[in-house]
């Protein structure tokens, strides 16, 4: 076999040397586009209505973001389908770190919920970081007959299928707090769907619908104001903004535990560098003494956690909660 002259030699080497540079030039570029992130506004999606639980914590937390990472963040409301038109709109979008999805804890009952979702809600997304935690609240329009949580049993008891609560949505946190209720209490609600929190607080208050189980950030202020009156929050304690309003376990339903959390998702294949500057980015802003004052005022609290946590977290809730509904025989319509 002839030996190559040192003619082939040298094309050969400027050849590979060629490809080599190449290849550092396209990860320097990378890590560099990585780094200079984000050069654009960003897009924040939302699945609910304005005034939501979800609505509430993105919109505290961005003015902080904004200041941080120097670029304008966009909320954009998507409500519908109990926040699947935003988790699919998500889904479905670059993985550059230009869209993001708010993610509360009601997309761990989506796959039990929905047997043909159009993604796989456990893998489809990239784990930025848990954003709060909150309680929630059992409140009453005024004109009810009930000032605590055993007058409540006891008149929906009186009035078996004639008492109703409103909901942000089938198989939303409201839905499910309240089904669980009437699980351990056996009374018969009438369950009213509607097509996001805003519009059963704007009833609820209205008086058309006479209970709902809201998350604190949506309902807190109405109660405080007396516009509501608050009987119970849904967690295994009371919670620091609200000691003097009992739980439901307190109250007298026994065994009774429920919460709903708020997280940052970003599509899969986006940047680890990205979602770690997101991540730092969001650790920051929620140890800031004005935005946790916010936060717990509202009646949530502050819960920064890593990429790894959260999205370990964020499986073992569907899990816990495919179990709860497959077990309930809720299906959504």
């Amino acid at each position: 076999m002839p030996r190559p002259n040192s003619s082939s030699r040298r094309r050969s080497e400027r050849r590979h040397g060629i490809a080599a540079g190449c290849i550092s030039l396209l990860l320097t570029s990378g890590i560099a586009w990585s780094q200079n992130y984000p050069v654009k506004p960003i897009r924040m999606l939302i699945g609910f209505s304005p005034g939501g639980g979800a609505d509430v914590v993105a919109r505290s937390l961005t003015p902080r973001l904004v200041e941080t990472l120097g670029q304008q963040i966009v909320v954009e409301n998507r409500a519908g389908a109990n926040g699947l038109i935003a988790a699919e709109l998500a889904a479905k979008a670059p993985p550059d770190g230009y869209t993001l999805l708010v993610a509360p804890g009601n997309y761990a009952f989506a796959p039990a919920m929905n047997a043909k979702l159009p993604f796989d809600m456990a893998n489809t997304f990239a784990p930025v970081s848990l954003l709060a935690e909150t309680p929630l609240l059992l409140v009453v329009h005024p004109s009810l007959p009930a000032k605590n949580i055993k007058q409540l049993i006891a008149l929906a008891k009186s009035r078996p299928g004639e008492l109703a609560y409103a909901s942000g949505g089938i198989g939303g946190s409201g839905h499910l707090a309240a089904e669980l209720l009437r699980a351990l209490t056996q009374v018969d609600l009438v369950h009213v769907p509607y097509k996001g929190t805003g519009a059963v607080i704007t009833d609820l208050i209205g008086g058309q619908v006479p209970l709902c189980i809201c998350t604190f950030p949506s309902v807190l202020p109405h109660a405080r104001s007396g516009r509501l009156r608050a009987l119970a929050g849904t967690t295994a304690r009371r919670s620091p903004a609200t000691p003097d309003i009992p739980t439901l376990a307190e109250a007298g339903v026994a065994d009774y535990e429920m919460s709903q959390w708020y997280g940052l998702l970003a599509p899969a294949g986006t940047s680890a560098s990205i979602v770690e500057r997101l991540n730092t980015e969001i650790g920051k802003a929620l140890k800031h003494p004005e935005l946790r004052s916010r936060l717990l005022s509202e009646g949530a609290e502050p819960a920064a956690s890593s990429p790894q946590e959260f999205g370990a977290f964020f499986k073992a809730e569907i899990a816990k909660w495919t179990r709860v509904v497959q077990k309930a025989g809720i299906r959504a319509e």
